[in-house]
């Protein structure tokens, strides 16, 4: 993400925050960022379930749930797409990834987000083995939630037997 920031024309547009636990991934996030020149950009180590972590940045134009679906359990996700409208402005988008192994919990997805205002924007086909989906928020954002926690990791092995 960071690369493709960093030759956008927009790029001084754009204030983030990246959340992450591993402190290895971060200093390479902080490293990659301040090497583009994207001091705009703001890597904290931190556990990115927690909504304290969203404070001032919330609700915004992009919000990205990538990688985290996959490894919580469908309770959290809902939970997390709940969240979503705390964290997302009016016509805002999140971007969200999950795997296609059975049980395909994509679709129950795309209808917990279109429960709480969210208009599907796009999403990839079931074939292409993993789903990545955009939906629009439609609604108005409630007041971000201090000291709430969005979801616990469970994890997964890499031959998908977990």
């Amino acid at each position: 993400m960071l690369e493709v920031l960093a030759g956008h024309p927009r790029r001084d547009d754009v204030l983030a925050r990246l959340v992450e636990l591993d402190p290895r991934n971060t200093a390479l996030a902080e490293e990659t960022a301040r090497a583009s020149g994207l001091g705009q950009v703001e890597v904290i180590t931190a556990d990115a379930a927690l909504t304290d972590h969203y404070q001032g940045m919330a609700p915004a134009d992009i919000v990205l749930v990538c990688g985290v679906f996959g490894n919580i359990t469908d309770e959290d996700v809902e939970r997390t797409v709940g969240t979503c409208t705390q964290l997302c402005r009016t016509g805002g988008t999140v971007i969200w990834t999950r795997h296609r192994r059975p049980p395909d919990l994509v679709p129950q997805i795309c209808r917990w987000f279109e429960e709480r205002g969210f208009h599907l924007e796009w999403l990839s086909e079931p074939d292409t083995g993993f789903g990545v989906g955009t939906h629009r928020f439609a609604g108005s954002p409630r007041p971000l939630m201090a000291g709430k926690h969005m979801f616990t990791f469970v994890g997964y092995d890499l031959l998908g037997n977990g």
